[in-house]
């Protein structure tokens, strides 16, 4: 069974946020216990698995190396990319049934993939006891997700995002699945109006490198605050990622690029 690691939102290589794509043959899906193995095996912030569901429709499941998600970002845009490669794709949209609703995806003329997600709008929240030893500094405000089901912090700068080291351990110890931190970009003239990153220890992802699903609530927070509706977002992890943002109503479309780096065969067969 052909599996490949494709890097999402760059385009090059051994940047952006990695995620193995197996395209299954269906009819049904294999056994959940033989996708987790496989995703451990990977140990990858995601493994995407797609299964044929019709004209332009597939069925798609997102795993960490520990838990099924219900919404990946950087994953689905690395599913697209391999159908594209293998000409898979029609025309237009195509539509993704998965855990978290039906989502939909379009491969653009210039090489880059746009995918359509429901937007999480933030509210104010208390942050949980123990969040500011964990990441080290003050919280000066926190917000909820929504249906994502992740907290928000925001700082003062892109610096002290940046400069963020926090105690995964205690981390890992707090009710929440993973934290957002972002801040206005420091720069006026730079390619991107905010940054963040995103930590989520206790899904089996130290630092995802760059999150997809956390723009479906960082673009509308900071589209607001900016007063337009198209926003481009820096993940400063290690690795980085462009995520290109438009809020349109309840929807965030999420544009980006990818490139294949591995195409292997999965000797291990469900």
């Amino acid at each position: 069974m052909r599996i490949r690691i494709i890097d999402a939102f760059t385009d090059r290589p051994f940047a952006g946020n990695p995620a193995a794509v197996c395209l299954l043959d269906g009819p049904e899906w294999p056994e959940e216990r033989w996708l987790r193995r496989v995703a451990a095996e990977m140990n990858l912030p995601e493994t995407a698995f797609a299964l044929p569901a019709g004209e332009q429709r597939w069925g798609l499941r997102w795993f960490t190396p520990t838990e099924e998600v219900n919404l990946c970002g950087h994953a689905t845009l690395a599913t697209v990319h391999a159908l594209r490669s293998d000409d898979l794709l029609g025309e237009g949209w195509v539509r993704f049934e998965t855990r978290g609703g039906e989502l939909s995806a379009r491969p653009e003329p210039d090489g880059s993939i746009t995918l359509d997600f429901p937007a999480n709008p933030t509210e104010p929240t208390e942050p949980p006891a123990g969040l500011a030893e964990a990441l080290g500094r003050p919280v000066p405000a926190a917000y909820t997700t929504g249906a994502l089901g992740e907290l928000m912090v925001t700082l003062p700068s892109e610096h002290a995002v940046r400069a963020l080291a926090p105690d995964l351990g205690a981390l890992t110890l707090l009710p929440l699945p993973a934290v957002i931190v972002t801040a206005p970009a420091d720069d006026p003239t730079a390619p991107y109006d905010f940054v963040s990153r995103n930590f989520a220890p206790a899904l089996g992802i130290p630092e995802d490198p760059v999150t997809g699903s956390a723009h479906t609530a960082l673009a509308p927070f900071w589209a607001a605050r900016l007063g337009r509706t198209t926003v481009t977002g820096y993940q400063a992890s290690v690795r980085g990622g462009l995520v290109v943002c438009e809020v349109t109503g309840d929807r965030v479309l999420l544009s980006g690029r990818a490139v294949t780096v591995l195409d292997g065969t999965l000797h291990s067969t469900p």
